[in-house]
């Protein structure tokens, strides 16, 4: 897309030099309006003199006024856009105190970093399980152009007639498509993903599982949609992630149930290791002979002593192996 900001080219003057000027045409047409209403009021003939000194007082006081409307102050990492009877005359950001010509329409933008903390919303994940999912975006201005002249701005803004003139009311009425549009991003990357590997592939990325990746897929989306308010997304993260409260309570069991069956397969594994690191213990040091229904007998013991929740009471066998 064509960049059509560029840097104001205008006129630029010194705001403290200009400040001293119309400080001095102040005083001049003050003193011009006084002492004209004094010739005027003393009757000597001089009224025609009175009047010109009047007048002219007037005049320069309204254009010292006039003047006065240019002084422009700009902080760090703020702009404003100057509109010459409707059409962009650029954007002018050097920081400092300056006085530009008053017939420009300017408006003022900050180009500071904002927060957006979205309210977790209701999406379906790519098995169609409802999840409620939120996101922390970190956002700026960069271009002001498109900000002021690709969107509407005046629409979008919680009181349309701040916009131009107020800094906050141009700020808010951005953060309402930012708002708007992030909504959207997140509905659509969310529904690219399951909310974990229960229901998926083995290897295929999830919600819970694959964070980095679902972060930077939701980030190119946003950067996407808000280009075209000449938004730049700083950084954009998912950060809150749960089931949906209808089905909440049936997938925590379903979780549980996966955890113990999971726990139950290790618990095993490791009980058949040790039977089996047993058995030949016993036989490569001629402890004891056992034939295999003794064997048997001693793997059922051990796997229900290593395998089972509570403690086994142990039986003391007085006799012999033999018996």
């Amino acid at each position: 897309m064509e960049n059509k900001e560029f840097a104001f080219k205008g006129t630029v003057l010194n705001g403290f030099v200009m400040l001293f000027i119309t400080l001095a045409l102040l005083i001049v047409s003050i003193a011009g309006i006084i002492y004209g209403i004094v010739l005027i009021a003393d009757e000597m003939g001089e009224e025609v003199k009175g009047g010109i000194l009047l007048c002219g007082g007037i005049l320069l006081l309204l254009t010292d006024i006039i003047i006065m409307c240019g002084l422009n102050q700009l902080e760090p990492n703020e702009a404003k856009v100057t509109i010459w009877f409707g059409k962009y005359s650029g954007t002018f950001a050097k920081t400092g105190f300056y006085w530009l010509n008053p017939f420009y329409g300017i408006k003022k933008v900050s180009l500071r970093a904002r927060n957006l903390d979205a309210e977790p919303i209701k999406v379906n994940d790519k098995t169609g399980n409802p999840v409620m999912i939120g996101l922390v975006l970190v956002w700026k201005l960069k271009d002001t152009y498109k900000a002021l002249f690709e969107v509407d701005s005046q629409t979008m803004a919680s009181n349309p007639n701040t916009v131009g003139s107020d800094t906050k009311g141009l700020m808010n009425a951005l953060e309402n498509f930012v708002r708007v549009q992030s909504d959207a991003a997140l509905r659509q990357v969310a529904s690219q993903y399951a909310y974990d590997d229960e229901d998926t592939k083995e290897g295929e990325p999830t919600l819970r599982s694959n964070a980095d990746e679902v972060n930077e897929q939701l980030e190119q989306k946003l950067d996407e949609r808000l280009a075209l308010a000449g938004i730049e997304v700083v950084e954009a993260r998912i950060n809150y992630l749960a089931y949906a409260p209808e089905i909440a309570a049936v997938m925590l069991r379903r979780q549980q149930a996966s955890a113990i069956i999971t726990a139950r397969e290790k618990i095993v594994e490791g009980a058949v290791s040790m039977v089996k690191m047993a058995l030949d213990k016993l036989s490569s040091e001629e402890i004891v002979e056992l034939d295999d229904d003794k064997k048997a007998a001693m793997v059922s013991n051990l796997l229900v002593v290593l395998c089972g929740d509570e403690s086994a009471q142990p039986v003391v066998n007085t006799g012999t192996l033999n018996h």
